[in-house]
């Protein structure tokens, strides 16, 4: 028989920046006419629902509310979800902005 003590393994997130739930609309593309909703948002990314498909490894123009527009790479896609990241993250100020328009309308 054998026997041995193991220690588990800590688990830890892939993320790089803390994700905040949120409920905001917002628009894609350059003339901002397809719309989507953000679901979950960092500094660096969002997690989009949307209209139409996106496909993963495509870029696109992000009309946020307040912020304009930012430019983000699809990085994963699933039917009509998608996560995005930025490429340039957004500052502090701007993410503490979008948080705190959660549920205003």
């Amino acid at each position: 028989m054998f026997a041995a003590e193991f220690e588990p393994a800590e688990r830890t997130s892939r993320r790089r920046a803390p994700r905040a739930p949120i409920s905001l609309d917002a628009s894609i593309g350059k003339t901002g006419r397809a719309l989507c909703r953000v679901i979950d948002i960092s500094v660096r990314g969002v997690r989009l629902q949307t209209y139409s498909a996106l496909r993963r490894g495509t870029s696109i123009w992000l009309n946020l509310p307040q912020i304009g527009q930012v430019v983000a790479d699809v990085m994963w896609a699933d039917d009509f979800t998608a996560g995005c990241q930025f490429h340039t993250p957004l500052p502090i100020e701007a993410f503490e902005a979008l948080i705190a328009m959660d549920g205003v309308s």
